[in-house]
């Protein structure tokens, strides 16, 4: 008989980026021993080759797949299970942009499986830290054809094309397979996503990287994955409530609320048929649930077994949390 699941933690896996600098260790506390470049840190990941591995409790040691492959059902819910089978379906990180990201798209579902025997990518941005002045790109300015969009690349002038926006700490961006986006300097944010790896790029500042190197763009298979309609509104506005669930966002691969706490919560989680990701954005908890508790701080991310009926969060103070989960179909 397997012992009883409890919250995990998981070892981050770091990602040297051209564009990285040091703030997931300034702000978030990662342990990268002064090393600067770090773009991103993977909290939860199930892709190939870079697969988490448990920091926490009597499983330490273990990676996500072996948990996947010993627990199924009991660790990310029957019906998940029952959809994803062996490969977990999200995939959460920090990101820091000390300078801008290149621009650049995500295939759908259906383009991704026929091209790269993958899923598509469907993500989130959830903004922790901007500069004075930072800005992201999400979405057309006013919705153009193909080949005008492929004429405006040609003669570099995308960037006149494509929507930019100012942002703030707490700020939120949906962003579907399809659209054309852009994370600019000085933004660190948390990400949402599909567990897939492929990224067609667009656009890169005509950046060199340290061997004098231009990066791969991918302008033809982007043309079939791009979205070129505008939309009114690229900003997911949400209501922050006291001490209580606050909705964000909500797709066919993932729901995410913000829950934002200075008192005791406790949260029913038996009817999701999901795991539950807590990812703390803000301040430290402890996290209740039968059988012990677990801390939670700022930075840290937390695995919730789908098998964990129940928990109340008791806050030190203020904290702020994204709850994530896996909605049913």
């Amino acid at each position: 008989m397997t012992k009883a699941l409890y919250p995990l933690k998981f070892e981050p896996i770091f990602m040297e980026r051209i564009w990285g600098g040091n703030k997931l260790e300034t702000e978030l506390k990662k342990p990268l021993g002064g090393k600067s470049g770090i773009g991103e840190s993977w909290e939860l990941s199930g892709v190939e080759g870079h697969v988490s591995v448990v920091s926490n409790g009597f499983l330490k040691g273990n990676t996500l797949a072996e948990l996947l492959e010993i627990y199924m059902g009991d660790l990310v819910g029957d019906a998940v299970f029952q959809r994803f089978g062996e490969e977990f379906p999200l995939l959460i990180k920090f990101i820091d942009a000390r300078e801008d990201l290149s621009i650049q798209v995500h295939p759908d579902d259906a383009l991704a499986a026929q091209r790269h025997d993958s899923f598509g990518k469907t993500e989130m941005w959830y903004v922790l830290q901007a500069e004075e002045g930072a800005r992201l790109i999400s979405g057309f300015v006013e919705t153009v054809s193909q080949a005008d969009y492929l004429k405006a690349v040609e003669e570099k002038r995308l960037e006149s094309l494509l929507a930019s926006h100012p942002v703030q700490a707490g700020e939120v961006f949906f962003i579907p397979a399809g659209r054309v986006h852009a994370i600019g300097a000085g933004i660190l944010l948390a990400e949402i996503q599909q567990t897939s790896d492929v990224t067609y790029r667009i656009y890169d500042f005509d950046r060199r990287d340290a061997q004098g190197q231009a990066r791969q763009l991918h302008t033809q298979e982007a043309l079939d994955a791009i979205d070129y309609k505008a939309y009114p509104d690229y900003r997911t506005a949400y209501e922050v409530l006291s001490n209580a669930v606050s909705p964000v966002v909500s797709c066919p691969y993932f729901t995410t609320s913000v829950l934002a706490l200075d008192g005791p919560l406790t949260r029913d989680y038996y009817s999701l048929d999901s795991f539950v990701i807590l990812i703390c954005t803000e301040g430290a908890a402890r996290l209740v649930y039968e059988g012990g508790e677990v801390a939670v701080a700022k930075g840290e991310t937390v695995l919730i077994p789908a098998e964990l009926r129940q928990l109340t969060f008791r806050p030190e103070g203020q904290v702020r949390l994204l709850e994530v989960y896996v909605p049913h179909g």
